[in-house]
């Protein structure tokens, strides 16, 4: 069998999507209603485009099913995020390395927000408010209403969350006087990191820095630091010589006032 391919097949008669598949691909029932669970399934509507995951789910005449199957992808397993608190409108997570913050038409099971999905009890659907790389752990921000997450995006837009950030750096960054601002644009746009602290460590030839951004863009943190000439250790992209370690960053601090119980929280990564 292939072990990556797409369909796009335009429903001709009222069927169920396992019937469909069944059909339409080489996949065996049990792979069918895995990648279904999976997130690698989406229907196409006259009320737009969405993932489907039940192997029953009657389609209609005219209807368009999409299936996006890697194998690699399915085989996939996620690690295990730990909770750090459940507030029913919305909860906070400890993301760790190597699992993403959101899912790809090829899937979403190893993704925060459908691990929240599967983990919380009780169980409510997930919205995404805010990122954190891949390669990065620490903590996130789910929300469980379509309005708390509105709320978030809103926040997030207009930078009422302090976000406070650990990374460990390549070389000894000293010789600079805290807090010290790195003001550089990214692709184009206005981008603010502050360094807060540092933490010489010379046997390693490291520094542990605490830092926090007034701006969100991509990459942001692991940009600036590179730039400045201290690649974060374990940042392939970025021009870490050790790349043997994992992503040496950490979102640690979360600060804001709460749009369920209108008070100041925070949230801390020991």
């Amino acid at each position: 069998m292939t072990i990556r391919f797409e369909k796009h097949i335009e429903v001709n008669d009222t069927l169920t999507a396992l019937a469909c598949l069944s059909e339409y691909t080489e996949l065996s029932k049990q792979q069918i209603k895995k990648i279904m669970q999976n997130g690698a399934v989406w229907l196409e509507s006259k009320y737009g485009i969405k993932r489907i995951r039940r192997a029953k789910k009657t389609l209609n005449q005219g209807e368009i099913l999409h299936v996006y199957y890697d194998a690699s992808i399915q085989d996939s397993k996620p690690p295990e995020a730990r909770l750090i608190s459940d507030e029913g409108d919305y909860s906070v997570w400890n993301k760790p390395c190597g699992m993403y913050s959101q899912g790809t038409k090829w899937g979403d099971h190893c993704s925060i927000y459908r691990w929240s999905e599967q983990n919380l009890l009780s169980q409510r659907p997930a919205f995404i408010v805010h990122r954190l790389d891949k390669a990065a752990n620490g903590l996130i921000i789910i929300a469980h209403k379509k309005k708390t997450a509105a709320r978030f995006s809103k926040m997030f837009e207009l930078h009422e969350i302090n976000k406070k950030y650990k990374a460990v750096v390549e070389g000894l960054l000293e010789d600079i006087k805290l807090p010290y601002e790195i003001n550089n644009e990214l692709d184009g746009k206005k981008s603010i990191s502050e360094i807060l602290t540092t933490s010489l460590d010379k046997n390693k030839d490291q520094t542990l820095v605490e830092i926090k951004i007034k701006t969100g863009r991509k990459h942001q943190i692991r940009r600036h630091l590179s730039e400045l000439g201290y690649p974060i250790v374990g940042d392939r992209l970025y021009g870490a010589k050790n790349i043997v370690s994992n992503l040496q960053l950490s979102s640690v601090e979360l600060e804001f006032m709460c749009p369920v119980r209108s008070e100041r929280v925070k949230y801390e990564l020991k």
